[in-house]
């Protein structure tokens, strides 16, 4: 009787407690749905790990993106697939070197397809990671992680607010609190993009709507941006040391892709203002790019070289909207067929 009685007297409270959680989460969900949030899922380290799986899951022969933001967000796997007859997989993550999603892929046998790597010069021939987690989950990942990534992914579609931009912790911290005396304020990384359960990436349209949006971006691009004038000799020295060893890995990871029939083929997007002055006065070229070309021996798309990859407008300097990224996406298809016939001529010559 004591154990019914105390059940009983129980069970308006979870009543009560779930009517106001689901109150909570409509008020929040219908929130974020006015400002401009759509649903989406979740650019994890977890979904990364699914797709990447797919290539030891019987899809090795295919096509493979890896690279950052501009190569994530400025190809289109649909119009890819409508014009190459086979969908890619899509292993690019935003803010975060390629190589070490290619030394993955060069370890691993069940990989046979070919590689498209985007290069974005402050993080390739740095090695940065913004998402530094998702190899090595790859390599890791626990039966609990495998699960949560199942769950989140049911619900993932249908909830706006299901973002991190979105938290309660997140929007607390981004509120405009009083500046304090010698702490730098740093910009926060905003949604950008909304994503499909293939990982297929769109520019998120606030960002071309709403210009106080846009300019957050900018300054999110811009904060630690220094002139190279003010490195010291030692800094200037050690990027430059950094540079060799980036590049020496990419010539490391190509030799085994080669070693196994898999072609490589690095791309440079198209960007423009802040980056139009950063990344040439920091990764000349010359120093960079075309060493990285010459001593890989791959194929090497850079949008300045092809008429067919210029003139796409880019939202906020550095990635395209969706109709735009479409149009690029067609048109670099069909450069890199052109240019896989001539380095394969040139090759048997």
């Amino acid at each position: 009787m004591p154990s019914s009685t105390s059940s009983s007297s129980l069970r308006p409270a979870a009543i009560i407690a779930l009517v106001v959680t689901v109150i909570m989460m409509s008020s929040w969900e219908a929130y974020w749905r006015s400002d401009g949030s759509v649903p989406g899922y979740r650019n994890t380290d977890g979904l990364w790990v699914v797709e990447r799986r797919r290539i030891n899951n019987g899809e090795g022969d295919k096509t493979v993106i890896i690279g950052s933001s501009r190569i994530f967000y400025d190809t289109q796997l649909d119009i890819w697939e409508r014009e190459s007859g086979a969908r890619p997989i899509q292993l690019a993550q935003i803010g975060t070197s390629p190589l070490g999603a290619m030394e993955s892929l060069a370890d691993d046998p069940d990989f046979t397809g070919s590689l498209l790597v985007g290069v974005s010069p402050e993080l390739m021939f740095t090695g940065f990671e913004f998402y530094s987690g998702a190899v090595p989950r790859y390599q890791q990942e626990s039966p609990t992680q495998w699960l949560g990534q199942r769950i989140s992914m049911l619900v993932e579609p249908y909830l706006a607010f299901y973002q991190q931009d979105y938290s309660l912790m997140t929007v607390i911290r981004r509120q405009p609190w009083p500046a304090r005396e010698g702490v730098f304020a740093e910009e926060d990384f905003r949604r950008l993009a909304i994503y499909d359960r293939d990982r297929n990436a769109r520019l998120y349209t606030k960002v071309l709507t709403d210009a106080a949006y846009l300019e957050t971006m900018h300054r999110f691009w811009m904060q630690y941006h220094r002139p190279i004038e003010d490195l010291s000799e030692e800094e200037i020295n050690g990027g430059l040391e950094n540079r060799e060893n980036q590049i020496a890995r990419a010539v490391a990871a190509v030799e085994k892709l080669n070693a196994r029939g898999i072609d490589v083929t690095f791309i440079r997007n198209p960007s423009e203002g802040h980056y139009d002055m950063a990344e040439p006065m920091y990764f000349p070229r010359a120093e960079a790019w075309d060493v990285l070309i010459a001593r890989t021996g791959s194929i090497g798309i850079h949008w300045k070289d092809h008429e067919e990859l210029q003139g796409f407008p880019l939202a906020e300097w550095s990635h395209m909207e969706v109709s735009v990224a479409e149009r690029y996406t067609a048109a670099l298809y069909h450069v890199l067929q052109r240019e896989r016939a001539l380095h394969s001529q040139s090759t048997e010559e």
